[in-house]
């Protein structure tokens, strides 16, 4: 049952993140039928805090609070990346596991998790521009740098901000339905599901590459995406046989060039999406898929949403 629920704080923690998980268990609903919470904020690291944004705040509860929690959910802070944890906190997570609580991250909270061994020989999510880091740090955790979330209960791991709603959502519909998530979001007025993952929103600029001896054929290709080339004929602006410009190209750029050209298509239609009004058939032809079903099928496998949906997130609704 998911009735009590804890958010446990450290010194920095940042509010909006704070905001997510008091939005969507500390605010009473009960005038539209929906559950309450036993909801509580405790500290960490005693009775004041300084939020990211220089607010400061008086936690009334500290570790103890979460004994009794179905839920302990650790919001982002400032430089969770780098930052050591007190042991009592680590300990309380623990220990909340072993006796049957779920916990729950939202973004650069993850390095709690991860520091509490909680996310050893797990899946596990966390925002964008520090998933490198969260891997690098504690290599057992298994980091998926592109999805919303990463439920591996009971635990459960989000990307940054926003994507904290969605991970909120998911449990409340796991544990209650989908009627009581879908009717506490309509009351947030954000949707109960969002599509597509975070590898929408990873910037990823088209590279330019220090191969040492392909980087000439690499900017040639850049500039030629629109055409359709073999590896036949990219070898022999090479000056390469197939097989030796083959295995020279995944020496220098980590992969093969039919999955580098896509990879850049798709770059490219990205910016193109954001950027201009162009109608899907001529970004297809100006990215090389051809027609716009080949471009949608591409984008939905590499970026998880769809060519339109991407705009109207980037550019808003009257742009689709």
């Amino acid at each position: 049952m998911l009735q009590n629920v804890a958010v446990v704080l450290l010194d920095g923690v940042n509010p909006f993140e704070l905001g997510v998980v008091c939005e969507v268990f500390g605010t009473d609903r009960s005038d539209d039928g929906l559950p309450v919470y036993d909801f509580a904020v405790a500290s960490a690291e005693g009775p004041a805090l300084r939020m990211n944004s220089g607010v400061s705040l008086q936690v009334e509860h500290g570790l103890e609070r979460l004994e009794t929690a179905d839920l302990i959910a650790v919001p982002a802070g400032h430089s969770y990346a780098s930052r050591e944890f007190p042991p009592e906190l680590l300990d309380a997570l623990r220990h909340g596991v072993a006796r049957g609580a779920r916990v729950l991250s939202v973004c650069s909270g993850a390095f709690v998790l991860a520091a509490a061994g909680l996310l050893d020989d797990r899946r596990c999510a966390v925002h964008w521009k520090h998933a490198d880091a969260l891997a690098r740090q504690y290599p057992r955790a298994v980091v998926e740098p592109d999805v919303l979330y990463v439920d591996e209960d009971p635990v459960i791991t989000s990307a940054g901000t926003a994507a904290g709603i969605d991970a909120c959502l998911h449990l409340v519909r796991k544990e209650q339905g989908s009627e009581v998530a879908n009717k506490i979001a309509r009351r947030m007025v954000v949707p109960p599901h969002r599509d597509g993952g975070q590898a929408q929103y990873i910037e990823r600029p088209l590279p330019h590459s220090e191969a040492d001896t392909i980087g000439e054929l690499l900017t040639w290709m850049e500039r030629h995406l629109d055409e359709e080339v073999t590896v036949e004929q990219l070898a022999a602006r090479a000056h390469m046989s197939p097989r030796t410009f083959a295995r020279r190209f995944q020496q220098e750029t980590g992969t093969t060039p039919y999955r580098w050209i896509l990879r850049q298509r798709v770059l490219l239609a990205q910016r193109l999406l954001e950027a201009t009004d162009e109608t899907m058939d001529a970004i297809a032809g100006r990215t090389g898929f051809g027609n716009a079903a080949t471009l949608r099928h591409h984008f939905v496998r590499a970026v998880g949403t769809t060519p339109n949906a991407y705009r109207r997130t980037f550019r808003g609704p009257e742009a689709a």
